[in-house]
């Protein structure tokens, strides 16, 4: 047993008594390509990371659940009542009530637990500690009361049906897709029900290059409005066509009509269509170059990604903001660092999260200094692929 479960083992007795508990994990996740395609029922390349959250958790015979996270106080979850609560969204205690409530809607019957927690993800990092968390709760459940009966499928899906319906947060499968499952997958969400996962081999250490992930320290809590207006904007297009998603549109039609949809749901809606069009087929195309081996092409990839999302996604700067543009100045710094080498694009849900880059690793230690000269130390963080998700240690 590693110092760090030790650790996580000796509090939950201090806490909770004498239960022995068992370990769970789950990883953060990386997006590599396929920015904000998930919630239009798009495709997505993405991968589990050796950053994880732990937790220690044992059944307490009674109805209520109690949650210690490091560096957080305790909450308590009453499982009578397997609704949203209204006084409960934004909060961590929502999100595990949102969990027993997926859990019981397959048909399991869940008690109540006990649970201490510890996170290695970087919370507001871009790494989406909120997925890791919600998918390691989901593993607690299915381990305590489901026999471990459930897919790594069906734990994405209860953490985003909780984090949707209870918390209050719009978001699509993807986070919790890449922590479950594990490795590097594509997925594809034309049937949000039943995404189709593929594992796609690839060691980027024998390519000579690291995945490196700047960790901007901007606080995510107040941009909800931020990124509910990027699904809310494609949803408008897609409903022009009778549709719920881009997915379902016809690419042709939509320029057909550019004049139309301009008047009725404005310019940047139109963009952003024209980014979720693009982007799906550069998924498809960057999990052939890295089938194929082709890492050069992967990498022109990447880069035409990452220009999208800033030009025609538009989620690197927040709406008005002009004294505060830190993902722009780490794009703009990385294009100096590699120049013209390596790649780089924002990540995930943008705003000023985290940028991605891989960097090619005669360069690494030059761009981990430049990076951190300018964002602080520790903020450049050289990853690795994770080959495993979601998992009772």
């Amino acid at each position: 047993m590693s110092s760090r479960t030790e650790a996580l083992v000796s509090q939950f007795h201090t806490l909770f008594g004498d239960a022995e508990p068992g370990i769970w994990s789950a990883p953060g996740r990386t997006e590599i390509s396929g920015n904000h395609t998930d919630h239009q029922h798009g495709k997505v390349l993405a991968a589990s990371v050796n950053m994880d959250m732990l937790a220690a958790a044992a059944a307490n015979g009674t109805d209520t659940v109690r949650v210690k996270s490091e560096g957080y106080e305790l909450f308590t979850v009453k499982l009578d009542r397997l609704v949203p609560v209204e006084q409960e969204k934004g909060r961590t205690a929502a999100l595990v009530r949102g969990i027993c409530a997926g859990a019981v809607e397959r048909g399991y019957t869940v008690g109540g637990f006990d649970a201490c927690v510890t996170s290695h993800v970087l919370q507001g990092s871009g790494l989406s500690s909120s997925a890791a968390f919600e998918v390691l709760m989901a593993a607690v459940v299915n381990g305590l009361f489901c026999g471990g009966a459930l897919t790594a499928a069906d734990l994405a899906i209860m953490g985003q049906y909780a984090e949707n319906r209870f918390f209050g947060k719009p978001c699509g499968l993807m986070d919790q897709m890449a922590s479950a499952w594990g490795g590097i997958i594509s997925i594809d969400f034309k049937d949000p029900a039943a995404p189709v996962v593929k594992p796609v081999p690839f060691d980027f250490a024998a390519v000579d290059h690291s995945l490196c992930m700047i960790d901007l320290k901007s606080d995510h809590a107040n941009l909800t409005h931020e990124y509910a207006a990027i699904p809310g904007e494609l949803g408008a297009v897609a409903r022009m066509f009778g549709e719920d998603a881009l997915r379902d549109v016809d690419e042709q039609a939509f320029y057909a009509r550019l004049d139309e949809i301009r008047a009725e749901v404005g310019d940047r809606a139109v963009l952003r269509a024209i980014h979720i069009f693009n982007e799906n087929r550069r998924v498809d195309a960057s999990v052939e170059a890295l089938e194929a081996g082709d890492f050069d092409r992967f990498l022109r990839l990447e880069r035409e990604s990452g220009l999208s999302s800033w030009l025609y996604l538009q989620n690197v700067i927040v709406t008005g903001s002009t004294g505060e543009q830190a993902a722009a100045v780490a794009l703009a710094l990385c294009e100096h660092v590699l120049g013209g080498r390596g790649a780089f694009r924002i990540h995930g849900g943008g705003f000023g999260g985290t940028v991605q880059a891989f960097v090619p690793n005669d360069l690494l230690d030059q761009f981990r200094r430049s990076v951190e000269a300018v964002f602080g130390t520790g903020s450049c963080h050289v990853m690795q692929i994770r080959p495993y998700g979601a998992i009772k240690l």
